[in-house]
């Protein structure tokens, strides 16, 4: 390895130990962090690249904050930085519930300990919620009618019909698969 990629992969750890440190309440919280380093900081890649990233590390097994730091590391320094990332990113975590293991009864009982997490939970919705926004309005820019319905009919779905996520983002990616298909063989003929 070169001393750049060194360098880089050190970075990656670092900054993804960081990140997994002092972020709280599921994987898309990550997201606006990796946006502050990753593409505002060290401009290694796009908002759009970000999102996209972001969607596969939603739909590939596994948890989403690891999943995303890996796609970043990997676009940033290769296999290697996958490595350093997953460590960085799987470290506190793995520290934190082992602490929290061992006093479990103090933590779960401190009205204190209570007050911050509902705090953090109302941080999280709305960090989730520019997500959300930010995902819309790349999927506005593409300008397709099925892929701008998606959205609502998949809200709908879940929250009115309660139906299973599973189907849900199956049948989404189907009609996904279906519009590429149906685009490309437009543009060919």
């Amino acid at each position: 390895m070169t001393g750049e990629k060194v360098k880089k992969c050190l970075w990656l750890f670092w900054i993804n130990l960081f990140i997994g440190t002092f972020t709280f309440g599921g994987g898309y919280i990550v997201v606006p962090m990796i946006n502050k380093y990753f593409v505002w900081k060290k401009r290694l890649f796009s908002k759009e690249e970000l999102l996209s990233m972001a969607a596969i590390a939603q739909s590939t097994p596994g948890a989403i904050a690891v999943n995303l730091s890996a796609l970043a590391g990997h676009r940033t320094a290769g296999m290697a930085g996958v490595v350093c990332s997953c460590l960085g990113a799987i470290i506190p975590p793995l520290v934190i519930l082992s602490i929290i293991t061992v006093w479990y009864d103090a933590f779960s009982s401190n009205t204190a300990v209570e007050a911050v997490l509902r705090g953090m939970q109302a941080g999280v919705a709305a960090l989730i919620v520019d997500i959300v926004v930010d995902m819309w309005q790349m999927i506005l820019r593409r300008k397709s009618a099925l892929l701008n319905a998606l959205v609502p009919g998949a809200f709908l779905a879940s929250f009115i019909f309660h139906a299973n996520v599973a189907a849900i983002l199956a049948v989404c990616c189907l009609l996904s698969l279906w519009h590429v298909r149906k685009t490309l063989g437009r543009r060919a003929g």
